[in-house]
């Protein structure tokens, strides 16, 4: 059985840092595509669907070829170590711009182009961290 779980969610101040971590049990790494997605912390709450979900960051399994969304680019850093089957997010400058419910997801398959920040292709998804930004 495949499973995802997330951790470091944390309330930190505006300009601090957080290192959020997805680790996979029952996951064959290799040719495989993993991200992290956030979604309005309202909206978490409402029940709205994953598909509502915004990509942050995707990257190949063993740390090839990361890609980030626009609104993160030179402040989170997405790297997954192989050895560990352990997918993380290196959040720098935090803005509260940035509070959100924060979720691992994986594709076993390597998804290509705009598609890997989108939520349509993943099919496994952990439980979520919550991160907060206060100014």
């Amino acid at each position: 059985r495949i499973q995802l779980l997330e951790s470091g969610g944390a309330s930190v101040q505006a300009g601090g840092s957080l290192t959020l971590s997805c680790a996979t049990s029952g996951y064959p790494s290799g040719r495989d595509t993993m991200a992290w997605f956030r979604q309005d912390l309202d909206d978490w709450r409402a029940g709205v669907g994953s598909e509502w979900r915004d990509g942050v960051a995707s990257i190949y399994t063993g740390g090839r070829d990361p890609t980030y969304h626009d609104s993160v680019k030179g402040r989170f850093t997405i790297s997954h170590d192989s050895a560990k089957n352990t997918l993380y997010l290196q959040m720098n400058n935090l803005k509260p711009g940035d509070t959100a419910m924060y979720f691992c997801a994986a594709a076993r398959s390597q998804i290509m182009g705009d598609s890997r920040l989108r939520t349509k292709l993943y099919t496994y998804w952990g439980q979520g961290t919550q991160v907060t930004v206060s100014s």
